[in-house]
């Protein structure tokens, strides 16, 4: 599997996406963030240009869906182009039946919690995944500060799939820069979203293999 950095089109410029997403080609994934302004409060992008993005790049997409009723949205974004989609179990009013229907249609389901949110009541859950996206910042805007109260979730979260013999991914979404990544590899994290750090750059491209490197050093 090995570590995997996914940057996040947040942080880019909206005016020029299929240029941004050409920025980062050595990318693992491109994270896609879709707000709807009721779960967090802010508004960004949706269907048709999630749809539109995909026929633009070669990357695969990971969509993070910060939304209200993602039972009812997140097979859609499968069809729109996604390879992974990512619902919010606070969101959430069947998380097993939408994690199944996400892969029933050939993408990776992905659960996410918001950082005061523990793992452990959802420990039954684990088995219905491909992945675990750990908040490390609240969900709703770029640019935020890493929320060092997190690192433990992410251990406790490695620790639960140890337990269970389970090969799901840990991402991170959330103040990831050359300052934070490290800590997380440590911790267990094993998908890497940055947004600031990475178009922030001079060069994306360049950002994205060092914050690979500092994420394997850690890791190993």
């Amino acid at each position: 599997m090995g570590i995997q950095i996914a940057p996040s089109i947040l942080s880019a410029d909206f005016a020029r996406l299929a240029d941004e997403a050409r920025a980062v080609s050595n990318a693992d994934w491109l994270h896609v963030d879709v707000m709807d302004n009721h779960f967090v409060p802010n508004l960004t992008l949706g269907m048709p240009i999630v749809e539109s993005l995909a026929k633009a790049t070669d990357t695969p997409l990971d969509l993070h869906l910060m939304i209200e009723d993602p039972d009812r949205w997140a097979p859609g974004y499968v069809e729109a182009g996604a390879s992974s989609v990512t619902f919010h179990v606070e969101a959430c009013r069947a998380p097993i039946r939408t994690a199944r229907e996400i892969r029933a249609k050939g993408a990776r389901a992905a659960m996410a919690l918001k950082p005061a949110t523990p793992i452990e009541p959802y420990e039954d859950l684990l088995s219905e995944l491909d992945m675990i996206l750990i908040m490390t910042v609240e969900p709703g805007f770029g640019g935020q500060k890493f929320l060092d109260v997190c690192v433990p979730k992410i251990r406790r979260t490695k620790q639960l799939l140890d337990k269970h013999g389970l090969d799901l991914w840990i991402e991170i979404d959330g103040g990831v820069s050359t300052e934070t990544i490290e800590r997380c590899a440590d911790a267990g994290a094993d998908v890497f979203v940055a947004g600031s750090a990475v178009y922030a750059a001079d060069d994306p491209n360049a950002m994205v293999e060092k914050l690979r490197a500092l994420a394997e050093g850690a890791a190993q």
